[in-house]
């Protein structure tokens, strides 16, 4: 099953870095950007990490929520915040479940090495809980800003 634009987003409840639980549901009548990222404190990862940091209060002012997400435990996502000054939750899929139901993990390449990890791909969630928008192929640096930019244009109204 793929996901798709209009589809309802799969709920969860993920503990942040700092334990508090974070349930998708819970934050209906705000939009969520809900990226998924391979690890803390890696290039890109930091990249889009501190670029989403910079427009924060834009997005806050659009009433959307970010939410990270990665396998990385509690103890890194503090880390990871605490150095870049991240205002939004980092979520904790240890297992990949979360990821798993986003389409967002599974066998990756990497110098020739195959492995399984996180995909880096975003979804935008309305505020009804449906999926507005699905990024699969994600540019670390200018990530944030497109869909900052894309959350400013009115969705297509269907003919």
């Amino acid at each position: 099953m793929t996901l798709s634009v209009g589809d309802l987003a799969p709920d969860f409840t993920l503990p942040d870095g700092e334990g508090n639980l974070v349930q998708l549901s819970a934050l209906r009548g705000q939009r969520v950007v809900l990226y998924f990222y391979p690890r803390d404190n890696t290039p890109g990862c930091t990249k889009e990490a501190c670029g989403f940091r910079n427009h924060h209060a834009e997005f806050q002012a659009a009433n959307t929520v970010i939410l990270g997400v990665s396998t990385d435990d509690a103890k890194a996502h503090q880390k990871f915040t605490q150095k870049f000054s991240l205002p939004f939750p980092l979520l904790c899929d240890l297992d990949g479940s979360v990821a798993t139901a986003y389409e967002s993990y599974g066998p990756k390449k990497f110098m020739g090495k195959e492995y399984i990890g996180v995909f880096r791909q975003t979804f935008v969630i309305g505020v009804d809980g449906r999926i507005e928008q699905i990024y699969r192929k994600v540019k670390p640096e200018t990530h944030p800003t497109q869909v900052l930019a894309d959350l400013s244009t009115p969705l297509a109204s269907p003919e």
